[in-house]
């Protein structure tokens, strides 16, 4: 992973997406093949090498749609098609928390 200000660090190792959130409700979005946003991880692009992934970071980045801290993540692409977060953060970004919390008394 990395942040628009780190892009020559970027190293892909197994399939990637680009994220972030929405600046009016922090919902988390991700970048589309279609060069917009979508709330749902199915729509994700999915970059395999690091030229790519510069080259829709930049798009994202540039793309000023209320969409903040963008930066690639991995996924993990199942034999069926289907996209998963690729890491711990990324599922509890997109699923929300796992937990319930303490109820204040």
């Amino acid at each position: 992973m990395t942040s628009p200000l780190e892009q020559k660090k970027i190293r892909i190792t197994k399939p990637s997406m680009v994220t972030a959130n929405r600046t009016w409700d922090g919902v988390v979005i991700y970048r589309t093949a279609a060069k917009g946003w979508s709330t749902d991880l199915s729509d994700a692009a999915i970059v395999r090498t690091a030229d790519e992934a510069r080259e829709l970071l930049a798009e994202s980045v540039a793309d000023d749609v209320g969409a903040i801290g963008a930066y690639i993540a991995p996924v993990e692409v199942k034999d069926t098609g289907k996209i998963e977060p690729g890491n711990l953060r990324e599922q509890i970004r997109s699923e929300g928390l796992t937990i319930d919390l303490p109820v204040p008394a």
